[in-house]
């Protein structure tokens, strides 16, 4: 059954989700819902779809959702960004969410197409996620709105207390979840849940977890995204640049140790970015659940 996000948070004190990306191609998206038919036998809340910079991905991730949920019945949460769109198309894109039955929504304000230095709000555009998510509730309780949380604060935003204080507003217009980027020190993440409290933000959480495959891969992405990578990730991971092998299995023991010790601290579940592969995900879970 196709339930509200919001609905599952008030039965399951702890969730876990997976994340997907969608395809570019017409076999990557048949591999994909290979994968997700076996990431799903692990029994998951709920998947999420993302959207690609500057909404590139928009058609297939909503295709991807809706089939998602038809094929798997499974709850789908589609990611959605204000880059790009005027609030005409935004309404549109809502207006066919509802129509398949899509009623989750991780409001964002996304990231500028790649090669666009200066991102520029779109003729009768929103420049910020809360004016997203104010639209989204125009549409009453159909929708259970996530937005993202940033431990580390935004790449963008000039430190931790202000990004805090962005989140607030995201929440206040409607917000009801959070979904973080990836981190890989834990104090972090509950330093975080510690400094939303302060300003009187009492949404769930929810930790976002990055199983390391490759150490140059990390390091690409982490300059892009602006999370830091401890001392101790690239103690671990350095050494074993370049054997496949030795830097998965290296990869499955830290992402098992570090979801234990999130879930021992209180953490409300796990949300994986899968990466569109049944493993290292499949691996963690099994060890986890032991």
């Amino acid at each position: 059954m196709i339930r509200k996000i919001s609905d599952i948070f008030k039965a399951k004190k702890r969730t876990y989700s997976f994340e997907y990306f969608p395809p570019k191609s017409a076999e990557g998206v048949k591999k994909l819902y290979e994968t997700i038919a076996e990431l799903n036998k692990l029994g998951p809340d709920f998947a999420s779809v993302t959207y690609g910079a500057g909404g590139a991905t928009r058609g297939t991730t909503l295709e991807i959702c809706a089939e998602i949920q038809k094929r798997f019945d499974l709850t789908c949460m589609h990611h959605f960004t204000c880059v790009g769109h005027s609030q005409a198309e935004l309404k549109s894109i809502l207006d066919q969410m509802k129509q398949n039955n899509i009623r989750n929504v991780l409001a964002l304000r996304g990231d500028p197409p790649k090669g666009v230095e200066k991102w520029e709000t779109s003729p009768d555009g929103f420049e910020y996620c809360y004016q997203l998510c104010d639209l989204i509730r125009s549409y009453g309780d159909f929708f259970s709105i996530g937005v993202a949380g940033f431990p580390e604060g935004h790449i963008d935003c000039p430190n931790k207390e202000t990004d805090s204080k962005y989140l607030k507003i995201k929440i206040e217009h409607g917000g009801e979840f959070v979904v973080t980027q990836l981190f890989f020190d834990n104090s972090i993440y509950f330093e975080y849940l510690e400094r939303l409290k302060k300003i009187g933000v009492n949404a769930r959480v929810l930790p976002g977890i990055l199983p390391i495959t490759s150490y140059q891969g990390l390091i690409k992405f982490c300059n892009t995204c602006g999370a830091t990578i401890p001392q101790k990730v690239h103690d671990i991971f350095k050494p074993l640049d370049g054997n496949d092998e030795a830097t998965y299995k290296a990869g499955v023991d830290f992402a098992v140790k570090q979801c234990q010790e999130l879930l021992d601290g209180g953490a409300p579940g796990l949300h994986f970015f899968t990466l569109n592969k049944v493993n290292p995900t499949k691996d963690i879970w099994e060890r986890l659940k032991k």
